[in-house]
């Protein structure tokens, strides 16, 4: 008998390999099957309903015992990273005598499912927390500052800006497990056809868009509703010595001449460099461009390049990568952390920890970080010059790049609220208005007003 099921939801029900394998599409996703009602209750697009969030004081539901552990992901971008997390979920099933479920979510769809499972207490029992959601979702975590203390004792200290992520108020609400690079991605051979290097700042990268827009390959940053999008937007807007809050955490410091120097940017970028599709891209859509011939630069994990090796494509032999681009005030760029945590409301929150210290053991770990050919770092120092990071030579500039990857709060520290101000997008929206036709000002005002309206409502 199986003791896996893994489910990936975003299409029908298939049998793949043994194992129950549901899909859901993209017009019949999970919000679907929910009651409307309660669905528009818990949308994200209403800063108050992620708010409460944070206040919910509910105790956890009492549930019959059921040997039976449901995990919840984000679907990788490489495929064979989700299977061979599978197989260790199965290895780890077998050895303990119960079944492991997995269920595989796109990015976009997780916030709301874990407000959704917070706001029922009931779900799944391990789950992944992107970003700094243990901070978000804190009330409703198990305290897993003994598992932290086991795997730092064998694989040594976390990154700090894991520490970051997941050690909230002084415990550890969730196990960072890995990290993923925003590198500058570029096709070689397009830049070479109009006499340009991988950029090393913006200017040189809107310098060389101008060139590659004319002969019909354009540059491609997601500017939409997409974490990605949040992530560009991150990077140019800290090159410029923006910022959305000031360090002390509190201050609402998006409203700067900075700020504005960095949208004058990005319009400029937009209008002569990209395309309108870049506005209603997901966080697929870089991908796509970038794999389909059509693309000349993004700023994107691996994960374009790791697919058009897997699939063969001519594309993969031209795309390289380099460092992110540097600003006025120098280079800077997000770095996107999973961790992995444990619901309050769980009815099996030990045998959820123990598939967390299962995955951590060191061989089981290397497995799972080769198995995605490294676009899942490694979240330890200790790692830094194991062979993984010698998978392909072209991702040399990943081993430097942590050296001025921030969380998406920085330069404040992690904080429940500024996780609700990604959630909603206002960053990227900020620039989205502003290439469409906001006047530059009216847009930062809108993203202040929206800002401080999350920090005093939350």
């Amino acid at each position: 008998m199986r003791c896996l099921k893994t489910r990936v939801q975003h299409g029908n029900s298939v049998a793949v390999e043994g194992y129950l394998m549901t899909h859901w599409t993209d017009t019949q996703d999970w919000r679907q099957v929910m009651n409307r009602r309660r669905f528009l209750g818990l949308s994200l697009g209403a800063s108050a309903g992620l708010a409460g969030v944070l206040s919910l004081q509910r105790p956890p539901a009492v549930h019959a015992q059921k040997r039976e552990l449901n995990v919840l992901t984000t679907a990788n971008y490489v495929p064979a990273s989700d299977k061979k997390l599978a197989e260790l979920a199965e290895e780890f099933g077998k050895q303990a005598g119960v079944t492991v479920k997995l269920d595989h979510l796109r990015s976009e769809q997780m916030p709301a499912k874990l407000a959704a499972e917070v706001t029922t207490q009931s779900g799944h029992d391990v789950v992944e927390l992107d970003l700094m959601a243990a901070w978000l979702h804190q009330i409703n975590l198990v305290d897993v500052s003994d598992i932290a203390a086991e795997v730092t004792k064998n694989l040594g200290d976390f990154y700090q800006f894991g520490r970051e992520s997941a050690f909230v108020n002084g415990h550890w609400l969730g196990i960072p497990y890995f990290w993923i690079s925003f590198p500058g991605s570029y096709r070689k051979d397009l830049f070479d056809q109009v006499g340009e290097k991988a950029p090393n700042t913006w200017e040189d990268l809107l310098r060389a868009g101008r060139k590659l827009k004319k002969i019909g390959h354009p540059v491609g940053i997601p500017i939409s509703q997409s974490t990605d999008s949040v992530g560009s937007m991150l990077s140019i807007l800290w090159s410029y010595g923006g910022k959305v809050m000031e360090a002390d955490g509190t201050t609402v410091a998006i409203n700067s001449k900075e700020t504005a120097d960095s949208v004058e940017f990005v319009k400029t970028l937009y209008n002569d460099t990209m395309e309108p599709e870049v506005l209603s891209w997901d966080n697929a859509g870089n991908n796509r461009f970038m794999t389909s011939g059509r693309g000349s630069w993004i700023q994107n994990p691996a994960s374009h390049y790791i697919s058009a090796k897997t699939s063969k494509l001519k594309v993969a032999e031209q795309i390289y990568f380099h460092q992110t681009p540097a600003g006025p005030v120098g280079r800077h760029t997000v770095v996107n952390l999973r961790s992995m945590g444990v619901w309050k409301f769980s009815k099996e929150v030990e045998l959820g920890k123990a598939l967390i210290r299962h995955l951590f053991q060191e061989e089981r770990y290397i497995e799972y970080v080769k198995s995605s050919d490294n676009y899942n770092h490694p979240i330890f120092p200790k790692f830094e010059k194991h062979p993984v990071w010698e998978i392909d030579p072209k991702y040399e500039p990943f081993k430097t790049i942590g050296q001025y990857s921030h969380l998406y709060t920085w330069p404040a520290a992690p904080d429940p609220k500024a996780q609700i101000v990604i959630y909603n997008y206002v960053i990227a929206n900020m620039y989205a208005k502003a290439v469409t036709g906001t006047p530059t000002k009216e847009a930062i005002a809108w993203a202040e007003t929206e800002v401080k309206r999350i920090y005093e409502k939350s």
